[in-house]
């Protein structure tokens, strides 16, 4: 009898919901088992290199390139999933608040019980919007009550399960349209928008490179585009 075909991936929280949705169709058409984990950018290539299990890597384009140049990832191999932004988030049900200046993002972060986003240091969304803080000059006011986690994902997951009326959270889009339980008050403002194009690519180390490739075309092909679209990404 023949062992089934395992991919494994690493993937950027942003295209989680994505991946989890493609799931059951991957393996209905390929008889292969998806195996991986989500996280912070900076967290997945930190697994890469240290030799974790991956035939496909799905993060920031700009990572995608750079260990593309260094030989880890396929250079050929790698295809846009497409843009997203990062936006603020509240509970599902919560008064919507107003994020479309600086200034009515400050009001909105200052008037809010608990703030809650991904890793400071690893995350991408997680990064920009610490260093948004400090140049609201909210950092430190606001530091007591940061929520950080790991990934975007998770960190809305949470705070959709506090149902906390005075919770406000910042992360990609993408993990804020796929969490059930909070909802997207707007992106980020001019001039702190932040819009990040994300990529798939094979790895160096891939047990099939061939059913690895077939995994890419279907994240990033046209089977997958108005599940893109419908999650926030911006194709």
């Amino acid at each position: 009898m023949t062992t089934p075909a395992v991919l494994n991936f690493l993937c950027a929280g942003a295209a989680q919901g994505l991946v989890k949705a493609l799931q059951q169709r991957f393996t209905a058409e390929t008889g292969a088992t998806l195996q991986g984990r989500f996280g912070a950018v900076g967290a997945m290539k930190e697994a890469l290199l240290a030799g974790e299990p991956c035939d496909v890597m799905i993060v920031t384009a700009a990572m995608i390139d750079a260990l593309c140049e260094e030989g880890r990832l396929c250079a050929d191999s790698r295809r846009p999933l497409g843009q997203v932004f990062t936006g603020v988030a509240v509970c599902e049900g919560a008064p919507q608040p107003d994020v479309s200046t600086p200034a009515a993002l400050k009001a909105t972060l200052q008037a809010a019980d608990s703030v809650w986003f991904p890793d400071p240091v690893r995350a991408t969304a997680g990064i920009h919007f610490a260093n948004v803080m400090r140049e609201l000059g909210v950092h430190d006011e606001l530091q007591p009550r940061f929520r950080t986690y790991p990934a975007g994902a998770i960190a809305m997951r949470e705070m959709a399960a506090s149902r906390l009326p005075g919770a406000v959270g910042c992360t990609q889009v993408t993990e804020i349209n796929y969490t059930p339980g909070v909802t997207l008050a707007g992106v980020l403002p001019v001039p702190f928008e932040l819009a990040t194009v994300y990529s798939a690519a094979v790895a160096g180390q891939a047990a099939d490179a061939g059913l690895a490739q077939r995994f890419v075309e279907m994240v990033c092909g046209p089977d997958s585009l108005e599940l893109r679209r419908a999650g926030g990404f911006v194709v």
